[in-house]
């Protein structure tokens, strides 16, 4: 997801409890500039989105701003919320069968993909069977479908393979099916099932088009004439790429970016909060930022030592030097929003003790680390050094190490032999329902299960509760995750985003399952 790329609590404790709390901050030597008058958003990206804005492909974090902004599902989660409720998009109404595996859908009529092409039942299919064809991480959530009936063109029946109490979070997800324009499929298949044509173009029905797709350079999207729903106020939005979060910031400061939506050093978010030239958010999410220890090297292939890594470091100092207005020491498994509070508690108790016991026994040639993070990622090389101080006192001497994105994507379901023996990485779920979090991070096949750590019981508990729904199946999940010493929650993170004081809608456009990003049509200025 990216996610990883990928995802904080309010400053106050009354800015978390409220979604719509700003507080304006910037720089007192600097002035804004005025809202632009040619409707032209100018934000932008730090770092490369890494994957191609096409919707069966994208599983990063950033570059939902342009994959949620092209496209769109048969449902979505409603924005401007800090917990996920289910909303009509292309369907407008649906029914489930008590055994989760019928569902029925009335569609939206009088919509138009960007082709100009009329949306109808037909897309579903044609856009369920183009995902399965690219077999990218997403595919999984048409995977158990076993027919598509429609009856006319605004109606339509998906019958699953086996009961999944989770399918209608599949639809509604940033990383769901999207619908496609099935003319526009057809007539650029290629023999790549349209990969190449989706790089530089969409077929998607959302509000805007792509417009310029340049890898490590440019991104571009433009309002779309014939969109069904209300028409965008910014007609252009142009999204370059900035690989420097100071330049990133100093051309924001500038005026020159309307808002900064992913990435601010804690350096940057503390400078920003409480000043008056900017408005800043600090909006809920479903990111967490997690610590993985990978089984296939060292010391850790023992999970008595991987246990006693996680149980060493020290989270609350973590927190409290990185997260300043954004952040919280997590207390669940799973991302924040998702469960209620007393389900899958993360329960380990700080002490270095058992870790220094099993340092003290090793030779010195095995008492050295790595610690990876996503070089797009600064806080997490801030939090790399917090945990190399904490290891080098039970006698681990670490070394922090950026990776970029690709290759850390590279490494689920491979022997991933670069890859270090633990890892940090931001990351939400691909949608609400535990199920999706669990299954991409601990199952074996799971598109983010980046060190590739794996448990029979806990892929057995995730199964029932796929099927069922159950918090308490998932708690089980969770403990027996936990178990592994493979993965610890260190912190839940909130969307902090700053933006010219003109710049209306944020926090109403905002999606706690969709971080980094915004539903631009919802915005304006004022």
């Amino acid at each position: 997801m990216i996610h990883s790329a990928r995802r904080l609590f309010a400053a106050t404790a009354v800015a978390s409890a409220a979604l719509l709390a700003v507080t304006a901050c910037g720089s007192a030597n600097q002035t804004p500039n005025s809202a632009p008058a040619d409707k032209v958003l100018h934000l932008s990206f730090l770092q490369d989105p890494g994957q191609p804005p096409d919707p069966d492909v994208y599983y990063a974090g950033q570059g939902l701003l342009l994959t949620t902004n092209l496209y769109e599902g048969l449902l979505q989660y409603a924005p401007g919320t800090d917990k996920a409720q289910l909303q009509p998009l292309l369907a407008t109404a649906w029914t489930a069968s008590p055994d989760n595996k019928v569902f029925t859908f009335t569609l939206r009529q009088g919509v138009k993909f960007h082709d100009g092409t009329p949306f109808t039942s037909a897309a579903i299919k044609t856009s369920f069977d183009r995902r399965l064809a690219v077999n990218q991480g997403p595919a999984y959530m048409v995977s158990d479908i076993d027919s598509v009936t429609t009856q006319g063109d605004y109606a339509a029946t998906i019958t699953l393979k086996a009961p999944n109490a989770v399918f209608l979070d599949y639809l509604a997800s940033p990383y769901g099916p999207r619908m496609l324009s099935p003319t526009g499929l057809a007539a650029n298949a290629g023999k790549d099932n349209d990969q190449a044509y989706l790089t530089t173009h969409d077929l998607g029905t959302g509000p805007y088009t792509l417009t310029d797709a340049q890898v490590g350079s440019h991104y571009g999207m433009a309002s779309f004439g014939d969109y069904w729903g209300p028409k965008p106020y910014f007609t252009t939005v142009d999204l370059p790429v900035i690989t420097d979060t100071s330049a990133q910031q100093l051309q924001f400061n500038n005026g020159q970016l309307a808002a900064v939506l992913h990435d601010l050093p804690s350096s940057a978010v503390s400078s920003y909060i409480g000043n008056s030239k900017f408005a800043n958010y600090s909006l809920p999410t479903m990111m967490s930022n997690y610590f993985y220890v990978n089984p296939h090297k060292g010391m850790f292939t023992n999970q008595a030592a991987r246990v006693a890594l996680t149980q060493a470091i020290d989270v609350q100092q973590i927190v409290q030097q990185t997260y300043f207005g954004r952040g919280k020491a997590a207390d669940q498994v799973f991302p924040p929003n998702m469960m209620t509070a007393d389900f899958a508690k993360q329960t380990i108790p700080h002490d270095t003790s058992a870790l220094k016991r099993i340092v003290d026994s090793l030779p010195a040639d095995q008492k050295t680390v790595t610690v990876g993070y996503d070089s797009s990622n600064p806080d997490n090389q801030l939090v790399g050094n917090l945990i190399q101080t904490q290891l080098a006192t039970v006698g681990i001497t670490a070394k922090v190490q950026g990776y970029p994105t690709s290759q850390i994507y590279g490494w689920p379901g491979t022997a991933a032999a670069d890859a270090p023996e633990m890892l940090l990485l931001a990351g939400w779920p691909d949608a609400p329902s535990p199920y999706t979090w669990g299954h991409i991070n601990f199952d074996p096949d799971g598109g983010l299960n980046y060190l590739n750590c794996s448990s029979p019981d806990v892929t057995s508990s995730l199964a029932k509760g796929r099927e069922s729904g159950a918090s308490d199946v998932f708690s089980t999940a969770a403990a027996q995750a936990s178990a592994t010493g493979c993965w610890l929650n260190i912190a839940d993170v909130n969307d902090f985003m700053v933006a010219q004081p003109w710049l209306k809608g944020v926090a109403e456009s905002h999606v706690v399952s969709e971080p980094n990003s915004l539903r631009i049509a919802g915005l304006s200025v004022g």
